[in-house]
C-alpha cells in the first residue's frame, strides 16, 4: 500500500514524498482513512512508529477541505480549528514542525505554546489567527485566563501522548479544557485519542470524550519495538559511570542518550562524563527552553555525543537513526522503559537498548521484564563483575539521595511529582494564580 491510496490530497502527498516516505506504517494505513471520514479515533502504537503523522495529515486535509467551502463570505481573523495537546514542551515542538512540514503547501497557518518561555510572542502569533494550534495543557490554560484563546468553534480535538499526560497530572487541566469546547458527536467535534499504553484512565477518559470511536491498535500494548536489541549489564551501583564510559569508549559510540531517574543525577553524570574526555549535555525540566532546545539541537547535529536526559525526554524526541539509548538508572515506572528505549529503533531502523543495573534495581527489573512479558539478557562486562556480597539499598526519587546511600526524605522541586510504584502524587494549590504556575511547571517536565 502506498500513501496515493489513503486518499490524501496532492498537495499533501507532494510533502509526504519530499520528506522521503516511501510506504505507510501501519498505524498510517489504518488511522488516515478513519479520520478522513470524520470519526473519532482511540489508537494505541508504541513509539517510533509514525502516529505524528498518522494524525497530522488528515488533519490537514480535513481543514483544508472545509476551508475550501467556508459557510460564509465574512472576512476576519482565523479561529483556531484544530487542537493537538501534548504533554511535553519537546514534543509539542516537534508536532508542530510536523504539521508546518506535511501543511507546506496548503493556505493553513498553525502556532505551537508551551511554557518556559516568554508568553508575549505567543500572544502576537494567536492575534494574527491560526488555524491550528498545538499546545501544552498548562500553557494553553494560561493563554485562556489571559483571553488569548479562543476555542469556540473549534472543529478537531488530539490528545497526543495521552497516557504521559495523565501520568504528569494533567487530568485537571485536560477536564478544563474540554469544557471549554464546542460539543462533540455525529455532527460535531471530531477527536482524536493517541496514546501509547492504555490504562484504566484512559479508558475513562476515552468514554467520557469518544463518539462511537473506531479503536486501532497496532502492536500489544506496553510493548517495546521487536526491532530494539535489549540487553542488561548487571554492575555495582559505584561502577556505573566508569562502565557506560568505558562502553562508549571501546565501542565508539559516536551517539548515545542515557537516561537517569532525577535531574541532580543527570547533572552530575554529565559533569562525571565530561571529565572523563566525553562530550555530554543534560537535558531536564530545571532547565530552561533555550538550553534544552540547544542541548537537542548540538546533540541531533553531533556536536556532543552523549545527550544524557531524564524522563522529560522518554517521549516526543525524535532523533532520526539513533544507535544507542542507555537506562544509567531504571524507571520507577515499568512503562516509562518502553518509551524510553523507543527513542531508538524508529522508521524501521535498528537500535540497541543498554540497561545498567545494579543490586538496588532488581525488582525494577523484574517489573519491566513482567510488563513486557520477556526476559532480557543479561551479560557481565569482564572487569565489572558485581559483587555478590553488596547489599540492595532503598532507591531514593529526590534530589536528596546521596551517593553514600544515606537516604533522606526526597526533596521534591515545585510542580513536580513523586513517585511510588505505581502511585503519583502532585500538588493542587488553591488559589487560580498558582495553580497556573504548578500547569506551567508540569509542562515543562
Amino acid at each position: 500500500m502506498s500513501f496515493e491510496t489513503l486518499g490524501l490530497s496532492t498537495e499533501l502527498l507532494r510533502a509526504v514524498s519530499e520528506k522521503g516516505y516511501g510506504q505507510p506504517t501501519p498505524v498510517q494505513k489504518q488511522a488516515i482513512p478513519i479520520i478522513l471520514e470524520g470519526r473519532d479515533i482511540l489508537a494505541g502504537a508504541q513509539t517510533g512508529t509514525g502516529k505524528t503523522a498518522g494524525f497530522t495529515l488528515p488533519l490537514l486535509q480535513r481543514l483544508h477541505t472545509s476551508l475550501q467551502t467556508p459557510a460564509s463570505g465574512k472576512a476576519g481573523p482565523r479561529s483556531i480549528r484544530a487542537l493537538v495537546l501534548t504533554p511535553t514542551r519537546e514534543l509539542a515542538a516537534q508536532v508542530a514542525e510536523s504539521v508546518v512540514n506535511y501543511g507546506k503547501y496548503l493556505p493553513l497557518k498553525s502556532a505551537v505554546v508551551f511554557g518556559g518561555v516568554k508568553i508575549n510572542p505567543q500572544i502576537q502569533r494567536l492575534r494574527q489567527g491560526v488555524d491550528i494550534l498545538v499546545a501544552t495543557p498548562g500553557r494553553l490554560l494560561d493563554h485562556v485566563s489571559q483571553g488569548t484563546v479562543n476555542l469556540s468553534n473549534l472543529e478537531i480535538l488530539v490528545l497526543d501522548e495521552a497516557d504521559r499526560m495523565l501520568d504528569m497530572g494533567f487530568i485537571r487541566d485536560i477536564r478544563k479544557i474540554l469544557a471549554l469546547l464546542p460539543a462533540s458527536g455525529k455532527s460535531g467535534r471530531q477527536n482524536l485519542l493517541f496514546s501509547a499504553t492504555f490504562s484504566e484512565e484512559i479508558k475513562q477518559l476515552a468514554n467520557g470524550l469518544l463518539h462511537s470511536p473506531a479503536y486501532i491498535e497496532v502492536a500489544r500494548r506496553n510493548t517495546a519495538a521487536e526491532i530494539v536489541t535489549q540487553v542488561v549489564h548487571p554492575v555495582d551501583r559505584q561502577r556505573k559511570r566508569e562502565l557506560l564510559s568505558y562502553l562508549i569508549g571501546s565501542q565508539d559510540w559516536k551517539q548515545v542518550l542515557v537516561f537517569t531517574r532525577t535531574k541532580h543525577g543527570a547533572n552530575r553524570l554529565t559533569q562525571q562524563l565530561e571529565q572523563d574526555g566525553l562530550s555530554a549535555v543534560a537535558i531536564h525540566g530545571n532547565k530552561s527552553q533555550g538550553a534544552r532546545t540547544k542541548a537537542l539541537h548540538d546533540f541531533k547535529q553531533g556536536k556532543v555525543r552523549i545527550l544524557v536526559a531524564t524522563d522529560i525526554a522518554a517521549r516526543g524526541l525524535d532523533i532520526d537513526q539513533l544507535p544507542h539509548v542507555v537506562n544509567y538508572e531504571l524507571p520507577n515506572v515499568a512503562e516509562d522503559y518502553v518509551h524510553r528505549i523507543g527513542r531508538t529503533g524508529r522508521a524501521g531502523n535498528e537500535g540497541e537498548a543498554i540497561s545498567l543495573v545494579c543490586v538496588d534495581e532488581n525488582k525494577l527489573l523484574r517489573s519491566i521484564e513482567q510488563m513486557i512479558n520477556r526476559s532480557i539478557t543479561k551479560v557481565v562486562i569482564d572487569g565489572y563483575e558485581p559483587d555478590p556480597s553488596i547489599k540492595p539499598e532503598p532507591i531514593s526519587r529526590g534530589r536528596s539521595q546521596q551517593r553514600s546511600g544515606n537516604n533522606k526524605r526526597p526533596s521534591f522541586g515545585k510542580g513536580a511529582q513523586a513517585k511510588n510504584g505505581n502511585t503519583r502524587t502532585s500538588a493542587y494549590p488553591q488559589n487560580q494564580k498558582s495553580r497556573r504556575r504548578t500547569s506551567r511547571s508540569r509542562s515543562a517536565a
